[in-house]
């Protein structure tokens, strides 16, 4: 099983699950870093992936927390945009 990072609001899961498929264009959020993985020219398989590089592995989480946090970014504007 992989290894999870701790969320400080539990119930976001499912909306930051979504958010990374979106991202990625995903239909699964389990399949995304694998959809970026292929994306950015890594090898990224199932289970075990020791033999990536740091430089590799950095490259997949860049483009998924990258493209997420541009993403939420661009939501918070046009929710300011909207109460104005």
């Amino acid at each position: 099983m992989a290894r999870r990072n701790k969320i400080l609001v539990p119930e976001a899961r499912n909306g930051l699950d979504a958010l990374k498929a979106k991202v990625v264009q995903a239909q699964n959020p389990e399949n995304a870093k694998f959809e970026a993985a292929e994306e950015v020219g890594v090898p990224l398989k199932k289970g075990y992936n020791g033999q990536l590089t740091s430089q590799q592995a950095g490259k997949v989480g860049g483009r998924l927390g990258g493209s997420m946090v541009r993403e939420l970014v661009k939501m918070a504007q046009e929710n300011m945009i909207k109460k104005r």
